[in-house]
């Protein structure tokens, strides 16, 4: 478990510098179209999925391992996080803290990897378990919706459109929409689907669930 643990921790560490360089992209480009910022938070999202990173020399990731899964073993336990500064500031604190002393048996890194991974297993099973909690309430709430055409339904539990479901999806508004605005909002939820974004949001969601401490 404790190698998992570190496994996703450098993962989110190496997104985190993605998130910085698309925050900064942001910032330079705010007239570029939102399909790139989409597409370049879609970067983000691969390298936390990717169990792998590419290195190189114009890469945006300086270490593909800040924290080794060795650390816990480690005489002088450091990070390498690829940017020096930052490791001089770093590693006299966690060599300080976290040195095992010969004349004890328990090393702190150990005891602290084992910790910080019981912590994170159970707080992605509550975070998983407060999303199906959640949809089933939703689905609750809409199980008098009427269905309007083919894959549109009207619902008094709902207050903006929106899509559910992932196989068999189906576009929710709320009642009172005229001819004009109904045919606007249609046409925009049609698009999610044809884009397949009913499929995005539920791994955004496995993703946010799995990395919630970050």
């Amino acid at each position: 478990m404790e190698t998992l643990f570190f496994r996703l921790l450098n993962m989110s560490i190496n997104a985190g510098w993605l998130v910085l360089a698309v925050l900064l992209l942001r910032a330079v480009l705010r007239g570029a179209p939102r399909w790139l910022m989409c597409a370049l938070w879609g970067l983000v999202g691969l390298r936390l999925v990717l169990p792998f990173s590419i290195e190189s020399v114009f890469s945006l990731i300086p270490s593909a391992e800040t924290v080794s899964p060795d650390i816990v073993y480690a005489r002088e336990p450091a990070i390498d996080s690829g940017v020096s500064v930052i490791n001089k500031v770093v590693n006299p604190i966690v060599t300080q803290s976290f040195t095992p002393d010969p004349a004890t048996s328990a090393n702190p890194l150990q005891i602290w990897g084992v910790i910080a991974s019981f912590v994170w297993i159970v707080g992605a099973v509550l975070m998983v378990g407060y999303m199906i909690a959640g949809y089933l309430r939703l689905c609750f709430r809409l199980r008098t919706a009427t269905k309007i055409e083919e894959k549109v339904y009207a619902a008094d539990a709902v207050d903006s459109p929106f899509i559910l479901g992932i196989f068999r999806p189906r576009i929710y508004i709320p009642y009172g929409f005229d001819e004009e605005a109904y045919r606007h909002v249609y046409e925009h939820e049609m698009a999610h689907l044809a884009r397949k974004d009913h499929f995005i949001k539920p791994l955004a969601f496995v993703i946010l669930a799995v990395y919630w401490f970050n």
